[in-house]
């Protein structure tokens, strides 16, 4: 297991800011983009997770899988060396349209791999359609999404009520 930063840096980028536009990877156009492409061959990783935000119209969403397991999103990896010969080892995860739940948040959803799929999808040996094949949208009855606090926007608020539902102020439209 490696610490990534989020933002893939291609091997072969001059500038490192480039990352910051390279936070998802939309499957498809993987085999076109030169960005992913290469890491799409030989450095496929898995992002793991317990859930993901959303923020329609500005109001947040936590979305998570039903049963409150952890799952994995795929991704992509990479190394950068500097001229100065740092090295950052930065990721993007890739998306997919999304499903019925996610669409009334996003027009894309991170691409969540089956429990089948996560050991096929790191495995070097697998080919191109299989891999690609992989990359679907979660269906939409394993999740669950509910509103939450607007502090979550906030990176000096990391705790754990920040995922409580306030289902009280539960805009109704995006729900029903």
């Amino acid at each position: 297991m490696a610490i990534c930063s989020w933002g893939l840096i291609p091997c072969w980028a001059r500038d490192p800011s480039i990352g910051s536009r390279l936070i998802n990877a939309r499957s498809e156009t993987l085999t076109e983009k030169p960005a992913f492409r290469e890491a799409l061959v030989r450095r496929r990783c898995l992002v793991p997770a317990d859930g993901f935000f959303e923020w329609p119209r500005g109001s947040p969403v936590y979305i998570r899988r039903r049963d409150g397991d952890l799952f994995a999103f795929a991704g992509l990896w990479d190394r950068w060396r500097a001229p100065d010969g740092e090295v950052r080892e930065t990721v993007t995860i890739i998306t997919v349209p999304p499903n019925g739940l996610v669409a009334k948040f996003h027009h894309r959803m991170a691409a969540i791999l089956t429990r089948e799929d996560e050991a096929r999808w790191i495995d070097p040996g697998r080919g191109m359609p299989e891999l690609l094949g992989m990359l679907r949208p979660c269906p939409a009855e394993e999740l669950e999404a509910w509103p939450v606090s607007r502090n979550v926007g906030n990176p000096g608020n990391d705790r754990p009520d920040n995922i409580e539902n306030i289902t009280e102020m539960r805009p109704r439209s995006l729900f029903d």
